[in-house]
């Protein structure tokens, strides 16, 4: 079982592919790293293998299930079993929400509505990422980078996905707390969660991933 991407090719233009004849495998229980300059399409890569972009050709699979079309016209069910953390957290982040909700979001969006449940499981992740008690409240300019980020790896991982996407998910971090969301994420990786991460650092994938792949080295 595993979430595949068979002869992926794709890209933002048509006729300018970035994504070209590429095939990937996250398996769980284990971190596969894809290295390649800035530019050259590992982020079209996640947004395809998240179910955000749909390829000009190839097909995604998750867990041998095809995923026939993209976005949110993909089966809810499928969508939930993949989580994914991009590189810049205020892009992705709205900024009218608490920590709290930031993070419950997927919850709320699959049909919780009970406050006391999506407290409990906000305070439950806050703890899993190392945020505090205080910074629930608090909105996405009253927070640093590096706690916003944490708090976008928990709503990543508030539905229980068997794989996470991670997308230069460490690139506008210090050392100390990219330190800390790696240990978070290989806390998971050790309970089966599939983990594909994109960077241009060689070291960290080095040290971090089982694989380190590099489609575009030639």
């Amino acid at each position: 079982m595993s979430l595949v991407g068979s002869g992926l090719v794709g890209g933002w233009r048509r006729g300018q592919a970035v994504v070209d004849q590429l095939d990937v495998a996250v398996e769980p229980g284990r971190v596969l790293g894809v290295a390649g300059p800035s530019g050259c399409g590992k982020s079209t890569l996640v947004r395809v293998l998240a179910l955000l972009h749909t390829p000009w050709r190839g097909s995604v699979s998750v867990d041998g299930t095809e995923v026939r079309q993209m976005r949110y016209r993909a089966p809810a069910a499928l969508r939930r079993r993949v989580g994914v953390v991009f590189q810049q957290p205020r892009a992705s982040a709205d900024p009218r929400l608490t920590l709290s909700d930031l993070l419950t979001e997927p919850l709320r969006a699959a049909g919780e509505r009970d406050r006391a449940v999506l407290d409990a499981r906000a305070a439950e992740l806050c703890d899993r990422v190392g945020l505090t008690a205080e910074l629930r409240t608090r909105r996405p300019h009253e927070v640093s980078d590096g706690q916003l980020q944490r708090a976008c790896l928990a709503r990543a991982l508030a539905a229980e996905p068997d794989y996470l996407l991670c997308d230069e998910m460490t690139a506008m971090l210090d050392a100390s707390t990219t330190a800390a969301l790696v240990s978070v994420i290989s806390a998971e990786v050790d309970r089966g969660l599939g983990v594909l991460t994109v960077s241009h650092d060689e070291p960290l994938l080095a040290a971090w991933a089982d694989e380190v792949v590099r489609p575009w080295s030639g």
